[in-house]
C-alpha cells in the first residue's frame, strides 16, 4: 500500500488523524468538543503559546478533502505569520506539493539565498 493510499484509508477511518499527524511533531495538538452539534475546537500551541486556533464543524470533519484543505490552510496561516513568502506557499499548494510546516520557533533557518 502506498503512503498516499494509506493516508486515504486513515482519513476514512479517523479524519482527525491527519491533523494530529501533521502538526504533532512541532506543536501540541488539542481537540476539544464545543457542543452537542459535533463541532470541535483545534488549538495548536508551542512553548505555552497558542499558534493557531480553528473551529472544525462536524461536516468539515467528516469530509476527507475538507480536512486536507483545513490542514493546508492552517499550515499556510502559520507560515505567513512567521514571515514566509505567501506567493511561494501558494505556488506549492497549487502545484500539489506538500506544504512543509514552518520551522519551530528558535530553529535555525537556511540562509535566504539557498531557500526556494
Amino acid at each position: 500500500m502506498t503512503a498516499r493510499s494509506q493516508q486515504a484509508v486513515t482519513l476514512m477511518d479517523n479524519p482527525l488523524q491527519l491533523i494530529t499527524d501533521t502538526f504533532t511533531p512541532q506543536y501540541q495538538v488539542n481537540l476539544s468538543i464545543q457542543g452537542l452539534d459535533g463541532n470541535l475546537m483545534l488549538t495548536l500551541s508551542q512553548a505555552g503559546r497558542v499558534v493557531a486556533k480553528r473551529m472544525i464543524s462536524a461536516a468539515q470533519r467528516n469530509d476527507p478533502r475538507r480536512v486536507e484543505r483545513l490542514v493546508q490552510s492552517i499550515a499556510f496561516g502559520i507560515a505567513i505569520e512567521q514571515g514566509h513568502s505567501a506567493v511561494a506557499i501558494l505556488e506549492a499548494m497549487t502545484n500539489g506539493d506538500p506544504l512543509p510546516l514552518p520551522p519551530a520557533a528558535g530553529a535555525q533557518e537556511a540562509p535566504r539565498a539557498s531557500r526556494l
